[in-house]
């Protein structure tokens, strides 16, 4: 059991090709065996029966010439008189089975009496006409049979060297047939099965190749792929090809999603620091101006009027209290969005450089925002990506955008969609079939935005719809009380 085992392991240790050609080749050799051993088998049976009618009829004439002479003394005349081939041994028998005379017919000369070895090796052959075979020494294994007729009987054979040779040249030349078979045999087996692995070993190798790449460290731009000639579903080495293919496929786009979410998070850090720098600078300000009037008071009146200094801080106050209330206008409108629109994912970018200051009505400008981001997600479907983002242009302008990756409008829909109770229709699919707007929406966001000197505008194809606004910048010299604010750094919400 050990060494069985441990042949199996050998045996499955080596590869693919070795194991096929291994087993083809055992095959081969058991069938070239028992197809020599069928046919030597055959062969042989089919020469000894032909030997044994020779004997047999050998024998009868024998017994005949023999019953010519029944009272002779044991003479063995017979063997001259009907032409006997030479080799051909026969002995006649007295009442008891006790052979009183033996000889073998030689070419060209009277037959040869047997020695006493040679007569003692034809003891015991019974005269029932069976077949026997005996080695007599000096002459070789002969083919022997006894017949008894009348109370004559003879003992008769025949040399079976001619056939021993015919089955000792056949086993020959079968050998040398199968071994030659099974060397081309081989040859051409080895031949094929390369030739056919070949593709799986390309296969293997690309694998091997895919698996040396340092995928771990996310520094993978291309992975080799199986070639298309080694992807045909119609054998085992394509299918194996192309489900490789599909599965690298799949590394690659989740290396490429997970590069992609690690440059946003480092981007969104970066923009996070950059956003808390500009918002401690800008509130630096009206908490130095309260410290120091608070500094000023403490040291006494006669330094500064009680009542001055009292307005003065509550001034700076309100300053801080509307810088932080601005930065939070675009982010709560998009905070409503999420609560309204739960199957959407929102996200805001307010991704500025410089401040993006505007003169106007804070309610209606949020109006104006709210209105967008409720018109993504009605007529968009659930999934949807909505974006939101603020930027200061070099034109002196406030860029806000609101952008998804939804259907988008139909184009005939767009010269109108600012339009009074413009409505979309089914290829812009409302969120669910639940809500449906006015038609107002839009048209009271660019009256709002013309209010304030400023534009709206939509592109839209299928996968990207983008509604833009463009506003005025305020002047440094402008503070007036509904001053909007929008300063923030890139932050995904």
């Amino acid at each position: 059991m050990n060494l069985l085992t441990r042949n199996r392991g050998r045996l499955h240790g080596r590869s693919l090709r070795t194991r096929l050609l291994l087993f083809i080749s055992a095959t081969l050799v058991v069938v070239c065996a028992a197809m020599s051993l069928i046919t030597v088998l055959v062969q042989r049976a089919y020469l000894l029966g032909d030997l044994d009618d020779r004997v047999g009829n050998a024998a009868e004439r024998s017994l005949g010439g023999a019953q010519h002479h029944p009272d002779s003394d044991g003479g063995l005349g017979f063997l001259m008189e009907n032409g006997h081939a030479v080799g051909t041994l026969a002995a006649r028998y007295d009442d008891k089975g006790t052979i009183i005379a033996a000889a073998v017919v030689r070419q060209d000369a009277p037959p040869r009496n047997l020695t006493a070895a040679q007569r003692a090796a034809l003891a015991g052959i019974a005269a029932d006409s069976a077949m026997h075979t005996r080695t007599v020494p000096g002459l070789g294994t002969y083919r022997l049979t006894a017949l008894d007729s009348k109370g004559v009987r003879v003992l008769v054979g025949l040399p079976m060297d001619d056939v021993q040779g015919m089955i000792s040249g056949l086993v020959a030349v079968e050998a040398a047939v199968a071994l030659a078979g099974l060397t081309v045999a081989g040859c051409l087996c080895a031949v094929v099965v390369r030739r056919q692995l070949r593709p799986l070993g390309r296969v293997a190798a690309t694998a091997v190749e895919v698996s040396r790449s340092p995928l771990g460290r996310g520094e993978v731009t291309a992975l080799t792929r199986v070639p298309e000639r080694d992807t045909d579903p119609g054998s085992e080495a394509g299918q194996v090809g192309a489900a490789l293919n599909r599965m690298i496929d799949h590394v690659e786009s989740s290396l490429a999603e997970r590069r992609r979410g690690e440059e946003q998070m480092r981007r969104s850090e970066e923009r996070m620091r950059r956003f808390l720098a500009d918002a401690s600078h800008e509130l630096r300000t009206p908490l130095a101006s309260i410290a120091g009037y608070a500094e000023l008071m403490n040291r006494g009146t006669d330094r500064i009027e009680p009542g001055l200094a009292w307005r003065r801080i509550t001034a700076e106050s309100a300053r801080m209290t509307g810088l932080v209330e601005d930065l939070l206008l675009l982010a709560e409108a998009v905070w409503d969005a999420r609560a309204a629109g739960t199957g959407h994912e929102w996200q805001l970018q307010l991704s500025l450089d410089a401040p993006a200051l505007v003169v106007g009505d804070e309610a209606r400008l949020h109006q104006v925002l709210a209105n967008l981001l409720a018109n993504a997600r009605m007529h968009t479907p659930v999934g949807t990506t909505v974006t939101a983002s603020v930027e200061a242009t070099a034109a002196r302008t406030v860029v806000i955008r609101v952008r998804d990756d939804g259907p988008g409008i139909p184009p005939a829909l767009l010269p109108t969609v600012f339009e009074r109770f413009t409505r979309a229709d089914a290829s812009r699919a409302r969120a669910g079939g639940k809500e449906g707007g006015s038609g107002l929406g839009l048209a009271i966001a660019t009256a709002i935005t013309g209010a304030h000197g400023g534009r709206i505008d939509v592109t839209s194809v299928p996968g990207r719809t983008e509604f833009t606004i463009e506003l005025p910048a305020a002047t440094t010299t402008e503070h007036p009380p509904a001053e909007l604010a929008l300063r923030a750094r890139t932050a995904p919400v």
